[in-house]
């Protein structure tokens, strides 16, 4: 059973990183779990800093010092409306992506939550960046969190419509596990999409063969072992629908997160390359750089 005791939330005092707080502590309150609040800044001491040409006047810099950050930390934890008592607050200096994926060692985090955008400058959070190299590093599952989630999760910490990719990866296969336990939990439903991305209309005219009913060979396959999977799924108050769908796999998830007001998406961080979901750098990244509910990222042990 999926069960979190362990949550550790990296922010950056943006007013995006603090709502991104508000479901990691929706969460951690939903398991009983211990949170930890994280923020990482270069330095807490004074830095040089040459205005332009060399001869030119050293300016000082005062970053901001710790004790006024974790004071950031503790408005912060009051927003998201967690008792002080409740948390662990952590101002670290360092680099960013180390020191994350070190304090989620260290405190043995079974859950790393993160936003998606943040504030520019040394500290920002911005994918592409700090959260997106996060992802391919974190020692356990990351749950990214975009600026304009709105959904029940970040109040009650749980998820009850969730769309879980699937692309027959053993990271994906634990991806499904993880889906259908969270929706067991919450006494909600699953939807488990398969994409086919190869074989567009065009091919037909250079093929020995015919696309149309290959196409469709294939997509009754995914219904198969899409169908097999499902039945493999212990019992209990869940519902799992199968779907399968021709078209750019990432972009079939978003419009179908979409259609369906999925509170929760829940993929693979390590997919087959061809055909279905593929490595970072497409369709796990598109799908967390585009998604507008929270996505939940599973490393395949």
């Amino acid at each position: 059973m999926v069960e979190f005791k362990n949550v550790l939330c990296a922010i950056d005092l943006s007013d995006a990183s603090v709502r991104t707080l508000t479901y990691a502590a929706a969460v951690a309150r939903w398991y009983g779990a211990r949170l930890t609040v994280l923020h990482v800044a270069p330095t807490f001491d004074a830095m040089q800093v040459r205005a332009g040409a060399l001869g030119d006047a050293v300016d000082i810099v005062q970053p901001m010092p710790r004790e006024e950050v974790l004071n950031e930390l503790r408005k912060a934890l009051a927003v998201s409306k967690t008792a002080e008592d409740a948390a662990t607050l952590a101002a670290v200096a360092g680099e960013p992506v180390a020191t994350i994926v070190d304090q989620a060692l260290s405190i043995q985090a079974d859950l790393l939550v993160m936003g998606t955008h943040g504030r520019s400058g040394f500290d920002r959070l911005l994918l592409g960046s700090v959260t997106e190299k996060v992802l391919h590093k974190a020692p356990c599952p990351i749950l990214t969190v975009p600026p304009h989630a709105t959904q029940n999760t970040e109040t009650d910490g749980t998820f009850s419509r969730i769309l879980c990719p699937m692309d027959f990866s053993l990271s994906a296969l634990q991806a499904l596990g993880f889906a259908v336990d969270l929706a067991r939990q919450s006494g909600g439903s699953v939807i488990a999409l398969h994409a086919i991305e190869w074989l567009a209309d065009d091919v037909s005219a250079h093929a020995r063969f015919n696309v149309q009913d290959f196409r469709q060979h294939l997509t009754e396959d995914a219904h198969a072992r899409l169908g097999a999977l499902i039945a493999d799924q212990p019992g209990g108050t869940c519902s799992i629908e199968k779907v399968v769908e021709i078209g750019r796999a990432y972009r079939k998830v978003l419009s179908i997160a979409e259609a369906r007001a999925a509170d929760l998406i829940v993929m693979g961080a390590q997919g087959l390359g061809g055909m279905g979901l593929t490595l970072f750098g497409s369709t796990t990244q598109q799908v967390v750089r585009g998604a507008t509910c929270p996505v939940l990222t599973v490393r395949g042990r």
